[in-house]
C-alpha cells in the first residue's frame, strides 16, 4: 500500500521542481531581468537600483513593480511604458520622455522629474512627497489620489491635469502654466503655494480649498470664491 503513495508523492515532487525551475514561482525570475535596456523588454518586479541607465530607451517596456531607488534615468525614453508600483526613491528622471506612461501607484519620495515630458502620463495613487517636476510637461495627467505634499511644480505645464483627492499639502503649484481646466475635486490644499496662478477655469474648487490655500492678489479664482483675509501667507518653512 506504500509504494503507490510514495510513487504518487514522488511525482508531485518532480512537478514542482519543474515548476521551480521554469521560474513560474518568482515573477522578476520570468522577466528579462538580465537584459540590456531595450524598447519593449519586461524588467517587471527586477532590482535595477543605483545604477545609470541615462539615456536608455525603455519605450514600451513593462517596468511594472521593478527598483529603481537612486537610479539615474534622466534623458530616457519611458514613452509608453509601464512602471505601476515601481519604487522611484530618490531617482532621477530629469528630461525624460514619458508620455502616455503608467505611474499609477509608484513610491517616488524626493525624486526628480524636473523638465520630464509626460503628458497624458499617469500618476494615480503615486507616492511622490518632496518630488521635484520644475518645468515639467504635464498637459492632461492624472494625479488623482496622489501624495504630493511639498511637490514642485514651478514653471511646470499644467493644463488639463486632474488632482482630485490629491493631497497637496505645501506643495508649489505658483509658477506653473496653466491655460485650460484643470480638476481640484476634493484635493487637500493646505498651504499649498498658488499665488500669482489664473484658476478662473479650474473645475471642483471650493472655498474651504481656498482658505486652506496660499495665494495673493494675482491669484485668479473661479467664479463665486474669494480670497481669504489671510492673504498672502509667509514664506514656506522649506525644512
Amino acid at each position: 500500500m506504500g509504494r503507490p503513495v510514495a510513487a504518487g508523492l514522488s511525482g508531485l515532487a518532480l512537478a514542482v521542481t519543474i515548476l521551480l525551475a521554469s521560474g513560474a514561482h518568482n515573477p522578476a525570475q520570468a522577466a528579462d531581468c538580465g537584459n540590456v535596456a531595450s524598447p519593449g523588454l519586461d524588467w517587471s518586479e527586477c532590482s535595477k537600483t543605483n545604477i545609470m541607465l541615462e539615456g536608455s530607451d525603455l519605450q514600451g517596456a513593462n517596468l511594472a513593480g521593478a527598483h529603481f531607488d537612486s537610479t539615474d534615468l534622466s534623458n530616457a525614453n519611458l514613452t509608453l511604458a509601464n512602471l505601476e508600483k515601481a519604487t522611484l526613491v530618490r531617482a532621477w528622471l530629469k528630461n525624460a520622455r514619458a508620455e502616455a506612461a503608467n505611474f499609477s501607484r509608484i513610491e517616488a519620495y524626493r525624486a526628480d522629474f524636473s523638465n520630464i515630458s509626460a503628458n497624458g502620463a499617469r500618476f494615480a495613487s503615486a507616492e511622490l512627497q518632496r518630488a521635484e517636476f520644475g518645468g515639467a510637461q504635464l498637459t492632461n495627467a492624472d494625479f488623482q489620489k496622489a501624495e504630493l505634499g511639498r511637490a514642485d511644480f514651478d514653471k511646470a505645464v499644467l493644463t488639463g491635469s486632474n488632482f482630485s483627492l490629491a493631497n497637496l499639502s505645501r506643495a508649489a503649484l505658483s509658477g506653473a502654466t496653466i491655460k485650460g481646466p484643470v480638476a481640484f475635486g476634493g484635493a487637500f490644499m493646505y498651504l499649498t503655494r498658488i499665488e500669482g496662478l489664473d484658476l478662473s477655469t479650474a473645475t471642483g474648487l471650493e472655498q474651504e480649498q481656498i482658505n486652506l490655500a496660499c495665494g495673493d492678489k494675482a491669484t485668479v479664482l473661479p467664479a463665486g470664491l474669494k480670497s481669504p483675509e489671510n492673504w498672502p501667507c509667509p514664506p514656506d518653512d522649506k525644512d
